[in-house]
Formats: structure tokens, sequence, C-alpha cells
């Protein structure tokens, strides 16, 4: 019974690292938009605010209004 269980938890721990990469990429997306849009909306508590959503928000944004451009 304890080597079932073993096995069951190593096959998950494999699942997570051969599909758990794209994590960083996304990650650093969102560090690049931040300094991007903190740059810009910079000046007051309200502001950063708005940055701060905008930098967590603007892929939705992108894929909504691309796929409004593609009629999709």
């Amino acid at each position: 019974m304890a080597k079932e269980t073993m096995s069951v938890t190593n096959s998950k721990r494999n699942n997570v690292t051969q599909h758990g990469g794209a994590g960083g990429v996304w990650f650093l997306g969102f560090v690049g938009a931040l300094v991007y849009f903190l740059h810009y909306h910079s000046g007051s508590f309200w502001l950063v605010l708005v940055a701060i959503f905008k930098a967590t928000f603007w892929l939705a944004y992108l894929v909504y209004y691309l796929m409004q451009f593609m009629k999709i």
C-alpha cells in the first residue's frame, strides 16, 4: 500500500516538473508590464494602483482586441 502511494506521488511530481516552465515567463511579462506602466502612471497613489491593474490584465485586453480584430 505504501509503495502504491509513493508511485502516485512520484508521478505527480514528474507531471509538475514537465509542464511547469511557463510560469517564469508569465512572471517576467508581468514585471515588465508593471515597470512600463509605472513609468507612465507614477505620481499619486491612485495612479500606481491603475498601473498595477493594467499590468495584471494587459494580456486579457490584448487577446480580447485581437479576437475582435480577427472577427472571431
